[in-house]
């Protein structure tokens, strides 16, 4: 079976926790992502900042993007997935945890991040189906 390794896009950038929102959006822009694993000073995943937190969490509530950081943006809990995890197990956490993106790790170091469009490439149709079923639905 196909592995989070084998279809995962490697060496994902991170944001560092310190970092302003701002800055955060700018690194989105120029690097055309949604969202960028949040790492702590250690190189640590500290969570996961979207394009919707940056909306939602900031701009619609008034905050100063050039003030506010990065880490106070982290989620309590960060989905991840192995490295050698296979593609069906991908598919389950994304679809239990209704998430289209998991950081990629082994042991604690991030090594890539993985995406829905990776998954659908590496398994059948069907199973796809079945996630998109899971993500769509309450």
């Amino acid at each position: 079976m196909t592995t989070a390794r084998e279809i995962m896009t490697p060496n994902a950038e991170c944001v560092n926790s310190d970092q302003t929102i701002a800055e955060a959006a700018e690194k989105m822009r120029s690097l055309d992502v949604g969202s960028l694993p949040i790492c702590g000073e250690d190189n640590r995943l500290q969570g996961m900042l979207t394009d919707r937190d940056i909306v939602v969490k900031v701009i619609a509530q008034g905050r100063d993007p050039k003030s506010c950081l990065a880490g106070e943006l982290g989620g309590a809990e960060v989905v991840t997935i192995g490295a050698d995890d296979d593609a069906r197990e991908v598919l389950r956490t994304m679809g239990s945890h209704k998430v289209r993106r998991l950081p990629v790790i082994d042991g604690h170091t991030l090594v890539g991040m993985v995406a829905l469009a990776d998954v659908a490439r590496a398994v059948p149709d069907a199973t796809v189906g079945d996630l998109m079923d899971a993500l769509t639905t309450d």
